[in-house]
């Protein structure tokens, strides 16, 4: 049978193999530094100061308004500072550092029946717990799971494509946490009051389908859904398209079209907090790539130190080259390694001078192949060049801002232009005007 798709995209080297077969190790280090920008939207406000005790759990910022989220401490110990520290975007954000005392102490929230917990229940916990999406974007969770009274949600998918090349984060829950992300699934369902669910999965693992299909065998309310192992087949828009037919139009959200998506991290975040009271405190995160001598899958608590993981992954080879948070595709390269991981933290990668292939960059060949790539149909050459010319208005009509960066048009360009860092600028500069 034809495994569902989307038009567009490519096939990128995978590496998975590095780590797909690695469980989870967990790992503490002496000190985390935790910014109060873990989400997007408002930052929030620190409610601790220098020198209180904190436990597991412990909340250290609260919630700024409605488009924020509070964050909590995920070691025990003393706050030492509250000061400006990096983070992996590269901009100074407000941070609570804290000195573990190695001890286990913890404040969690508390538990609720996973039997008779209501969906507004579920929505205050997974607001209380401070979760957010863990595919990439860190949005509110509560928020998402509160679509407007006019918005008909008929399907919830779950996201397991885990699509970049390298991160096997997705894949090791699904095979170590199976029943917990499957009931992380049915709380979300019941959230949003929606009675069928999808899994969609990449055909590139078959262990983890197996497993599924066996544990929900008899369930006919959650699907599993093989698709064709092509990046970005987990973007929302590509997923909802390859599993139910209905494209999500420009400007628009998933709840447009009565879709709701998460990701395999977040359903285990809100099983863990509804059923243990748990908040968002550790990061489950792929650490992988041939410039680091042992590639792991870690659990560690939010705010711990690229450098530290480094450090307890053996250090870097003599040819480590770029160390990167995220995918190859879409991650953030780092400068400077004293960054904290955050929630939404998937992987990070230290990939050696094998891995990047640096050619010169030469002028567009007009041959189209970033038009082909595109899942999203736009005209990647144009818009660059409208971004060149400073023509922002012009790229603006061509939907400059629907680009979601996912790199597919450098990927494919045998001219080597930087396409996405011109697309990236060339938003900014579209969203400043707006403003």
């Amino acid at each position: 049978m034809r495994k569902k798709t989307f038009k567009g995209g490519v096939h990128p080297e995978e590496y998975k193999i590095l780590t797909e077969d690695k469980s989870f190790e967990f790992f503490e280090p002496e000190q985390v530094v935790i910014s109060t920008c873990q989400h997007k939207g408002k930052d929030a406000i620190p409610s601790v100061k220098k020198g209180d005790k904190v436990q597991i759990g412990s909340l250290v910022a609260k919630e700024n308004g409605f488009f924020s989220v509070p964050v909590h401490s995920s070691v025990c110990g003393n706050v030492t500072a509250i000061n400006n520290s990096l983070n992996f975007t590269g901009y100074l954000k407000n941070s609570v550092v804290i000195k573990s005392d190695s001890t286990k102490e913890k404040c969690y929230l508390e538990p609720l029946d996973f039997n008779t917990v209501t969906p507004e229940e579920i929505i205050l916990r997974v607001k209380e717990a401070g979760i957010v999406g863990q595919g990439g974007a860190a949005f509110p969770t509560f928020i998402k799971l509160s679509p407007p009274a006019d918005k008909k949600i008929d399907f919830v998918i779950l996201n397991a494509c885990e699509c970049e090349p390298y991160l096997t984060r997705d894949y090791r829950l699904l095979l170590e946490k199976t029943d917990e992300v499957l009931s992380g699934l049915e709380l979300i369902m019941r959230a949003v009051k929606v009675k069928k669910a999808f899994i969609g999965i990449e055909d590139n693992k078959p262990k983890a389908i197996e497993i599924l299909i066996d544990r929900l065998k008899g369930n006919k309310s959650i699907e599993v859904i093989r698709l064709k192992t092509k990046y970005p087949q987990g973007a929302e828009k590509m997923l909802i398209k390859a599993i139910t037919g209905r494209e999500v139009p420009p400007g628009k959200l998933p709840m447009d079209v009565g879709v709701f998506v998460q990701n395999v991290g977040t359903a285990l975040s809100i099983y863990d907090a509804v059923t243990k009271g748990v908040p968002s405190i550790y990061v489950f995160l792929t650490v992988s790539g041939l410039g680091i001598k042992e590639q792991k899958n870690l659990v560690v608590p939010v705010g711990t130190s690229i450098k530290d993981i480094i450090d307890y992954c053996g250090g870097l080879t003599s040819d480590a080259k770029r160390v990167v948070i995220g995918g190859p595709m879409m991650g953030l390269a780092q400068f400077d390694l004293n960054v904290p991981v955050n929630k939404a933290t998937s992987g990070i990668l230290v990939l050696s001078k094998s891995e990047i292939e640096e050619r010169e960059e030469t002028n567009c060949l007009r041959c189209g192949m970033c038009v082909d790539a595109c899942p999203l149909n736009l005209i990647p050459t144009r818009l660059v060049r409208f971004v060149q010319l400073n023509r922002i208005e012009e790229a603006q009509q061509l939907n400059i801002t629907l680009c979601m960066e996912c790199g597919t048009c450098a990927f494919t360009c045998p001219a080597n232009i930087p396409l996405v860092q011109w697309l990236k600028l060339g938003k900014q500069k579209a969203f400043s005007m707006k403003t």
